[in-house]
C-alpha cells in the first residue's frame, strides 16, 4: 500500500486540501480523496465523492442540502467518512490519512482515523489541537498539528503548516517500519507512578521469559487504550496490576477509563492477573480544584496539578463488589492477587494514605465476592511494590497462559 488518504471537506476547505494532495503526490505517492463537505461546490474533484460519503452514513446528499441541519450533517458526514476509510483500509487501498480543519472537520477527520489500527499513519490539522484534544484522540496514535491560524486559504504562514503536516504523513508512510527480531507474545501491563516498582520488576522477569510487555499509564486513556488492544485481538495475557481508575469511575475523579474497564480479558477469553493497585487514591487536578464535599478528606498533593484522596471504607467496599462482579465474568483463567501490606506507595506504615481498616474491607469484600471456582484468589503478606509480590504475579500470569 502507498496510497494516501486526504479527507476533508472540499467545499469550504478545497483550496488547502488541493495545496496538501500535491505535496504527498510530490513525494511519490498516490491519494485519495474523500470529499465530506455538503452544502457547496467542491474545490476541485475527489475519488469519493460527497455523495457517497453520504450515503455510506446513512442519508442522502440531496436530504442533507435541503435539510441544511448542521449537526444532523456533520454525524451523517463523520459516520459516512468512517466507514469509508475503514473499507479503503481493508481493501488494501491506503497506507495513510491525512485531514484539516476546525471542530467539524476535525470530527469528521479523527472520526474516520479512529477506524484504523494502530501504527497506520494519522495526521490532523486543526484549529483545536492546542486544547484538549481527548475527545479527538481518544485511544489511537493520531497526530495531532496545530493550525496556528485558522484554515482559510494558504498563504506564507498556513503554507509552511500544511506543507510540515504533509511531509510528516508522506515520511510516515514511506517509512519502512522496524521489524522485531522476533515475535513475542504480548503482555499488557497497567502501571501509576505508586506501582512502578512493582511493574518494572515483573516486566523483567517476563521479558527474560520471552514475552514482551506494554505498559500501560492507569490515566484513564491508558486503561482504555489497553482494554481495545485486548478487544482487537493484540494481547496474550494481561497483568492488571494497577486497577485506579476504577476508583476514578465510581468515584468522580478525573482519571476514570469509563464503566467497562476491567471487562475486556474476562469477555475475550485472555487470561489474566489481576491486583488492587492504587485502589488507595481517587485523582483531581490542583488542589483547589477538588469538589467542595471533599474538602473534609484525606487529601494529598502529589504535585502542582495532582490531587490525590484517599478511599474511605464505603468506597472500597464498593470498589470490591465492582471488582468482583467484573472477574467472575471471566472465560479464561483468572487470578487475583492482594497485597496485604499495601496497595500503593503510599498506603504503607507511615505514608499519607496507610489504611489497614481500608484496605481491610477492600480485602474482606473481595474474599466474600469473589467465586473461586471461577478466579483463583491468592493472598501475599506482602507490600506491591515487594520484589517477591512482583515476581508472584509474574510467575503466576506465565502459568495462566501456558495453561489456558
Amino acid at each position: 500500500m502507498s496510497k494516501v488518504a486526504v479527507l476533508g471537506t472540499l467545499d469550504t476547505k478545497g483550496e488547502e486540501f488541493l495545496y496538501v494532495k500535491e505535496i504527498i503526490e510530490g513525494e511519490g505517492l498516490e491519494t485519495i480523496v474523500i470529499d465530506a463537505g455538503v452544502m457547496g461546490e467542491p474545490y476541485f474533484e475527489a475519488e469519493i465523492k460527497k455523495d457517497m460519503v453520504a450515503k455510506a452514513g446513512g442519508d442522502s446528499i440531496d436530504n442533507l442540502i435541503e435539510k441544511s441541519d448542521r449537526g444532523h450533517s456533520m454525524e451523517v458526514m463523520s459516520n459516512g467518512a468512517a466507514k469509508v476509510v475503514e473499507e479503503l483500509y481493508e481493501a488494501g487501498e491506503i497506507a495513510g490519512i491525512i485531514s484539516l480543519g476546525g471542530s467539524a472537520g476535525t470530527t469528521i477527520g479523527t472520526t474516520a482515523m479512529k477506524k484504523l489500527p494502530v501504527g497506520i499513519p494519522k495526521v490532523m490539522v486543526s484549529t483545536l489541537a492546542s486544547g484538549d484534544t481527548r475527545p479527538y484522540v481518544g485511544t489511537k496514535d493520531i497526530t495531532m498539528m496545530y493550525s496556528v491560524v485558522d484554515i482559510l486559504g494558504v498563504n506564507s504562514l498556513s503554507a509552511n503548516i500544511l506543507s510540515n503536516a504533509a511531509f510528516a504523513v508522506a515520511g510516515m508512510v514511506k517509512g519502512t517500519k522496524p521489524e522485531p527480531k522476533e515475535k513475542r507474545p504480548l503482555i499488557a501491563a497497567t502501571m501509576f507512578g505508586v506501582t512502578t516498582p512493582c511493574v518494572e520488576k515483573a516486566r523483567k522477569y517476563l521479558e527474560e521469559k520471552g514475552y514482551e510487555v506494554l505498559v500501560f499509564h492507569a490515566t484513564g486513556t491508558g486503561g482504555r487504550a489497553m482494554e481495545n488492544l485486548i478487544e482487537e485481538g493484540f494481547i496474550a495475557g494481561v497483568l492488571d496490576l494497577t486497577t485506579t481508575e476504577l476508583c476514578d469511575e465510581l468515584v468522580g475523579g478525573v482519571l476514570s477509563a469509563g464503566p467497562d474497564r476491567l471487562e475486556a480479558a474476562a469477555k475475550n477469553a485472555v487470561p489474566q492477573v489481576v491486583s488492587t493497585g492504587a485502589l488507595d487514591m481517587v485523582n483531581f487536578g490542583p488542589i483547589d480544584s477538588v469538589p467542595e464535599k471533599f474538602q473534609n478528606r484525606n487529601l494529598y498533593k502529589h504535585n502542582p496539578t495532582v490531587t490525590l484522596m484517599r478511599t474511605n471504607l464505603e468506597e472500597n467496599k464498593e470498589l470490591a463488589e465492582i471488582m468482583a462482579k467484573k472477574l467472575n465474568q471471566s472465560k479464561a483463567k483468572t487470578a487475583l492477587v492482594l497485597p496485604l501490606k499495601g496497595v500503593s506507595m503510599i498506603d504503607a506504615e507511615g505514608q499519607a494514605f496507610y489504611g489497614p481498616e481500608e484496605d481491610e474491607v477492600l480485602f474482606n469484600t473481595l474474599r466474600e465476592k469473589i467465586e473461586q471456582n471461577k478466579v483463583e484468589l491468592i493472598e501475599k503478606d506482602l507490600h506491591i511494590n515487594d520484589e517477591e509480590f512482583a515476581l508472584t504475579i509474574a510467575k503466576k500470569l506465565i502459568e495462566l497462559i501456558e495453561n489456558n
